[in-house]
């Protein structure tokens, strides 16, 4: 029985296993990204949220996926100079991974059944879902694609206290 999110470790952008209990205590904004969806200018307001609020505990860990349209086809490495090209990302980002379906990752099937979307849902319609997570592992609240980061901060502060 999984509690929390810290029970989760997951494939960095490098390939490395990266255990989420490294988070602990800190409040956590979980997303899957893509390079070239109609939302990938939210990584610039995800970027914002993280430069403000990081020394104040946030991490935002972005999770790029190819699922959706094709979207992120590009590798690990391709996506992650990308983002840093082009929004300045400095947060951390894992490796290419499924959101829905059989081969879905299992850190997303659990924030899937914590937090289940529109009218109980559990898939995932698309990139920038976004997760928030509390400084003790727990899934707070599930955001759409279209809740743009700083819709987002006024919940992120309450957690932060």
């Amino acid at each position: 029985m999984t509690d929390t999110v810290y029970d989760f470790s997951c494939a960095t952008a490098a390939g490395e296993k990266k255990s989420l209990a490294d988070y602990r205590g800190k409040v956590l904004l979980v997303v899957n990204t893509a390079s070239k969806c109609g939302f990938t200018p939210q990584f610039a307001g995800l970027e914002e949220l993280y430069e403000k609020y990081r020394d104040a505990g946030l991490e935002i860990l972005g999770f790029p996926c190819n699922q959706f349209g094709k979207q992120d086809p590009g590798s690990n490495d391709e996506i992650v100079e990308f983002c840093q090209l082009n929004y300045g990302v400095s947060f951390p980002m894992f490796g290419k991974i499924e959101v829905n379906g059989g081969g879905a990752e299992p850190l997303f099937k659990y924030l899937k059944k914590a937090a289940p979307g529109a009218l109980g849902s559990r898939g995932i319609k698309w990139n920038f879902t976004k997760f928030l997570i509390d400084a003790d592992g727990n899934v707070v609240k599930r955001y759409a694609p279209t809740d743009k980061p700083a819709a987002i901060e006024k919940d992120i502060e309450k957690l932060l206290g």
